[in-house]
C-alpha cells in the first residue's frame, strides 16, 4: 500500500511503482476536501480480519453514524477515523466473516449482507488478499459510477473496474457496460468474472453532478454519453431562457472551464448570442479552489 498527498504522477513515481507487485490491484484519489489534510483518511482502507482486505469507496453514507455504533457494540470492530469508508470496510469485513468460507460465491453474498445495512451512495472496489481475488459493488439506487472493462492478451483476460470509462479509453480497454445498481462483481486471480445483483429493487438516481461537472466529458455513465447529455443541458437552459426572458439583454455566453463549455456553446447557439472566453485555466497548479478547511481559504 502506498499513500501520500499530491498529483498521482508525483506520488506514484518509478521508486513507489517498482514496490506494488502482483496481479490485482486498487487505486483511489480526491479532492482536498474536508478530511485530506493528513494520511488518516486517504483510501485505500485496509483491516487484517478477515483474511486481509484492503477497499476504496466514491461517496458518501448517511446512516454513518448508526453504523459505526453497530460495527463497535455488535460486530466487535474498531473505527479509527472519522472516515464513512472505513465504516464501510469494516461492514463488508463482518458480512465476510459470518460466511465462514473464502469463496466468490461467499463474497457475493457478504455484499447482499452490506446492501441490507448500508445507506446511501457508493461505488467500491476492494481486493480480498486471502485469494487476491477482485470484489465491486454499487449502491442499489446507482448514485455512483462504476464502468466493467476487458482486454484480452497472450496470458487471458484482464478486467478493470473503474468509475469513469474514460480510463478504460486510455488503459487499452474494451467497456464492457455499467456495474448495475444493488451488483456485486468479483474477478478472480484466474481471471474469472462472477456478478450478481444481490439488492432488493430500488429506483435507479444516479448522481446528476457526475453528468454536470464530476465526470470527463468523454465518459459514458449508465449508457448516456456525458458530453451529450451536458449539451443536451444546455439547449434546456437556453429554451427557458427564451420562455422567460424573451427580451433578455444578454450579451455574451461565457463558460467556467472546463465542464461548462459543452452546455454553454448550446446555449449560445439556441440564443443566437455570442460564445467567447473570458477564463484561462492555469494548467501549472494544483487544484486551488476547494481547500480542506476554512483555515485555508
Amino acid at each position: 500500500m502506498h499513500k501520500d498527498n499530491g498529483l498521482v504522477r508525483d506520488v506514484f513515481g518509478p521508486k513507489a511503482m517498482s514496490v506494488l507487485e502482483g496481479r490485482v490491484g486498487i487505486a483511489h484519489c480526491r479532492y482536498p476536501t474536508a478530511g485530506s489534510e493528513g494520511m488518516d483518511e486517504a483510501q485505500p482502507f485496509y483491516v487484517n480480519s478477515p483474511y486481509g482486505i484492503a477497499l476504496s469507496h466514491n461517496g458518501n453514507l448517511i446512516n454513518t453514524e448508526a453504523l459505526r455504533e453497530q460495527v463497535f457494540a455488535q460486530d466487535r470492530r474498531n473505527i479509527n477515523t472519522g472516515s464513512d469508508s472505513e465504516v464501510l470496510l469494516n461492514v463488508f469485513a463482518h458480512e465476510l466473516d459470518t460466511q465462514r468460507t473464502l469463496s466468490p460465491e461467499a463474497a457475493i453474498r457478504a455484499v447482499a449482507g452490506v446492501h441490507r445495512r448500508v445507506r446511501g451512495g457508493y461505488a467500491v472496489v476492494s481486493v480480498v488478499l486471502g485469494s487476491q481475488a477482485l470484489v465491486a459493488f454499487r449502491d442499489p439506487h446507482g448514485i455512483r459510477p462504476l464502468v466493467l472493462g476487458k482486454r484480452e492478451h497472450n496470458e487471458g483476460t484482464e478486467y478493470v473496474v473503474a468509475s469513469e470509462s474514460a480510463v478504460l479509453d486510455i488503459l487499452g480497454f474494451a467497456r464492457v457496460r455499467d456495474v448495475q445498481p444493488g451488483e456485486a462483481l468479483v474477478i478472480t486471480a484466474r481471471g474469472e468474472l462472477f456478478s450478481e445483483v444481490v439488492a432488493e429493487p430500488a429506483q435507479q438516481a444516479p448522481c446528476i453532478f457526475e453528468y454536470v461537472y464530476f465526470a470527463r466529458p468523454d465518459s459514458m455513465i449508465d449508457n448516456v454519453s456525458v458530453h451529450k447529455a451536458r449539451m443536451r443541458m444546455g439547449v434546456k437552459l437556453g429554451e427557458k431562457i427564451l420562455r422567460l426572458r424573451p427580451d433578455h439583454d444578454i450579451d455574451t455566453i461565457i463558460p467556467i472551464p472546463d465542464t461548462s463549455r459543452d452546455a454553454a456553446l448550446e446555449i449560445s447557439n439556441v440564443l443566437g448570442v455570442k460564445y467567447r472566453e473570458g477564463f484561462i485555466k492555469n494548467r501549472y497548479v494544483g487544484r486551488t479552489f476547494i481547500m480542506p478547511g476554512q483555515a485555508s481559504g
